[in-house]
């Protein structure tokens, strides 16, 4: 395989880059160091906030593109480069939609923070994870924000509870499985393959100089933008169909093992 012509990598987090702890590894960051040498241009694409994709990557983040919230807003630096917001009416749909809906958990993602409505302790432990900025509100719909996304958790499985009571929102939105326990609604073009197809174009880069890491199904788009687009082994069965090429599990550094053939 040769990889002598890639100029941008690009690696989905959760369940890719993260280890199972939710830990980049130090090796990935040596490998960075070169691959900068190089002029590879690195993004890290994630359905996760901003704020906590850069807490992930701090030592390096004024040299990295992040697409955050599955797409829906790409910075560089200081400089926003996309933001694609759902229309305030399909946030109250979504949360229409949810309201019958037991032990499930919405969260309105936003440029600036996210919104949870609290009335879980359980799931606020867990959603300082993913949302280093976040406010509890008693009343979703009322929030004053621009919306990026409606995150949705469920702590058993997002395919069979959460899945169900939004999939007829396909179309007009974008109702993706974003993972085991996430399910991810946001603006129809608020997805990574959008957000990556924009970087690409103002970068001049062909699916034959960019290489694509995935796990998940809110990675589908922006690995089929890729010739060099690469499964990891514990990936959702739906991308070992649509990526090109399978690495090792993101616990057995499936994404640097990759990247140190490529430097």
């Amino acid at each position: 395989m040769d990889f002598s012509k890639i100029k941008m990598v690009v690696s989905d987090m959760d369940g890719t880059l993260l280890n199972s702890n939710h830990e980049v590894s130090n090796r990935f960051f040596e490998i960075f160091e070169v691959l900068r040498d190089k002029n590879i241009q690195f993004v890290a694409a994630s359905g996760r906030q901003y704020h906590s994709m850069v807490d992930k990557l701090k030592t390096i983040k004024d040299d990295v593109i992040f697409i955050a919230e599955n797409g829906a807003f790409t910075k560089q630096k200081e400089d926003v480069l996309l933001t694609t917001p759902i229309d305030r009416s399909d946030v109250n749909q979504v949360l229409s939609a949810l309201s019958d809906v037991p032990d499930v958990h919405p969260v309105l993602c936003c440029n600036s923070k996210a919104y949870a409505n609290g009335s879980s302790q359980s799931f606020l432990r867990l959603l300082s994870e993913y949302y280093t900025e976040y406010e509890t509100v008693k009343d979703q719909t009322s929030v004053d924000d621009q919306v990026l996304k409606v995150a949705i958790y469920h702590f058993e499985n997002s395919e069979k509870h959460i899945y169900p009571a939004v999939k007829h929102l396909e179309g007009p939105l974008k109702v993706k499985v974003s993972g085991s326990n996430w399910v991810d609604v946001s603006h129809k073009n608020a997805h990574k393959g959008y957000a990556l197809e924009r970087l690409m174009q103002s970068h001049n880069i062909t699916s034959d100089e960019i290489m694509v890491f995935g796990d998940y199904n809110n990675d589908l788009e922006m690995l089929q933008l890729s010739n060099y687009s690469f499964a990891m082994a514990n990936a959702h069965p739906d991308v070992k169909k649509v990526a090109k090429f399978e690495t090792l599990s993101n616990d057995d550094f499936g994404v640097e093992q990759v990247l140190e053939r490529v430097i």
